[in-house]
C-alpha cells in the first residue's frame, strides 16, 4: 500500500508549526486508509543541545547523527508513496535530501507556512549561520509536484518559480478550541502567546503596553503565554509556562488577544495563528496590519488591526472600556474562525495535494486561495 511519508524536523507534539499544518490532518489520512510515516529529526535530547548557546561539538555530534538518521529515512520511501517535506528535510546547505526523495517518491509535496526563502536564525545558533542557504528553498519549491503555501503571500513567491502551488492555511480544530467569551468584569486581561523567536515583537511594543497599563492602570493586567518569560518592566504581567496540553485552557482567561510584529518581508509571510487561535477561542484581538492578518480581521467587526502606536492605544481602549463590543467582536472571531480558517472547511482541500493528479486540476486553482494581500 502506498504510503504518506511527512519529514519534519520535530518530533509529533513538539513543534506548532508541524501539529497545526500536519499533525492535526493524519488522523484524516489515515481514515482514507493511507498508512503514514513520520520521518522526524530531532528527539527531545537533541533539543535541549541544539537551542542552547554554545555546545559546538554536541552540536556537531547532532548533525553528524542526523545525516544518518535521515539517509535511513530516505531509503525506506518506495516508488509508489507519496513525500511530504514541511520547510527542509536538513537545516544545512543543499537540497541533496530533497533531490534523492524526487527520484524515489511518486508524488513530491512541499509545505511552507514562512518567508524561509530568508536568512533566519535562532539567537543561540548565529555563530553557525554559514551552515544555512535559504536560497535553496527555491530550488526545493521547482522539484515538488506540489506546493503548499501558508498563505497567500507565500503563494506568489512559490508560483513564479512552480504554478502547481496551493494555498492551505495554518487552520484552527473547532472542536479543541472552544469559544469561552470575555468576562464582564472590570479587570481585563490582554493576552499574548508565542514562542521564544517571537518573543522580540512583544518585547518592542512594550512602550505602547505600558502607555496601556498607565492610562488604565488596574484595570488592565497581562497574561503571557510562552516557553520563556520575556523582560516586560512597568507591566502588570502573569507569564505561564507554554504547554501543548493545556494551551487551549490557558488561553480562556484573556478578554483580548494581541500580536504586535513588524511590517517587513518575514512578518509578511506569517500565518496571523496567534490571532487565531485567540478568535477560536471567542476573543476579539488587536493584530498588526501586516500580511495575511488583513484577511483574517475585519475592522470593528471581529477585531481591530493596527499600524501605529496611536492606533494601538485606540483599539485596546475601545476594547478595554466596553464589555459589550468585547462579547460581540469576540462571538464574529469565533464565527470567522469556523466558517474561514477551520480544520473542518480546510481538510478536504489538504488531502487533496496528496493524491497524485494533474497539475491543472480545476480542485487546486487559485480562485481557493482564502482572501488575502499579495505581495
Amino acid at each position: 500500500m502506498a504510503r504518506l511519508h511527512i519529514f519534519a524536523p520535530h518530533r509529533p507534539g513538539r513543534s506548532p508549526s508541524q501539529r497545526y499544518r500536519l499533525e492535526q490532518y493524519l488522523s484524516a489520512v489515515e481514515a482514507r486508509g493511507q498508512a503514514v510515516v513520520y520521518a522526524a529529526l530531532w528527539d527531545e535530547a537533541d533539543d535541549r543541545s541544539l537551542y542552547r548557546h554554545g555546545h559546538l561539538l554536541g552540536k556537531a555530534w547532532i548533525l553528524a547523527k542526523g545525516l544518518v538518521r535521515r539517509w535511513r529515512q530516505v531509503r525506506r520511501v518506495g516508488p509508489e508513496d507519496t513525500v511530504l517535506v514541511h520547510r527542509e528535510a536538513f537545516m544545512v546547505r543543499g537540497h541533496f535530501f530533497e533531490k534523492a526523495l524526487r527520484r524515489r517518491a511518486k508524488w513530491f509535496v512541499f509545505d511552507m507556512d514562512d518567508a524561509i526563502w530568508r536568512m533566519d536564525v535562532s539567537e543561540a545558533n548565529r555563530n553557525l549561520r554559514w551552515l544555512k542557504d535559504p536560497a535553496k528553498t527555491d530550488r526545493i519549491i521547482a522539484l515538488a509536484d506540489r506546493v503548499i503555501a501558508g498563505n497567500a503571500y507565500l503563494a506568489d513567491h512559490a508560483r513564479a518559480i512552480n504554478p502547481a502551488t496551493v494555498v492551505v492555511p495554518t487552520v484552527i480544530d473547532t472542536r479543541r478550541y472552544r469559544a469561552v467569551p470575555s468576562n464582564g468584569t472590570d479587570r481585563v486581561t490582554i493576552g499574548w502567546t508565542g514562542s521564544r523567536t517571537s518573543t522580540v515583537h512583544l518585547v518592542a511594543a512594550l512602550p505602547m503596553l505600558r502607555k496601556v497599563q498607565e492610562r488604565h492602570g488596574a484595570r488592565v493586567a497581562f497574561r503571557v503565554i510562552s516557553d520563556i518569560a520575556p523582560p516586560l518592566p512597568g507591566l502588570d504581567v502573569e507569564h505561564v509556562p507554554w504547554n501543548a496540553d493545556t494551551e487551549t485552557r490557558d488561553l480562556e482567561p484573556i478578554d483580548i488577544g494581541i500580536m504586535p510584529m513588524p511590517d517587513d518581508e518575514w512578518s509578511r509571510g506569517k500565518c496571523g495563528f496567534k490571532g487565531l487561535q485567540y478568535m477560536a477561542m471567542g476573543k476579539p484581538v488587536v493584530l498588526s496590519h501586516v500580511g495575511v492578518n488583513a484577511a483574517i480581521v475585519h475592522p470593528g467587526v471581529n477585531g481591530f488591526l493596527a499600524r501605529t502606536e496611536a492606533d494601538w492605544a485606540e483599539a485596546l481602549g475601545r476594547l478595554v472600556e466596553d464589555a459589550d463590543l468585547r462579547r460581540r467582536m469576540g462571538a464574529e472571531a469565533r464565527r470567522t474562525v469556523e466558517q474561514q480558517w477551520s480544520l473542518h472547511a480546510w481538510t478536504d482541500t489538504f488531502l487533496r495535494q496528496l493524491t497524485p493528479h494533474n497539475h491543472t486540476d480545476q480542485h487546486d486553482r487559485p480562485e481557493e486561495d482564502p482572501p488575502g494581500p499579495r505581495a
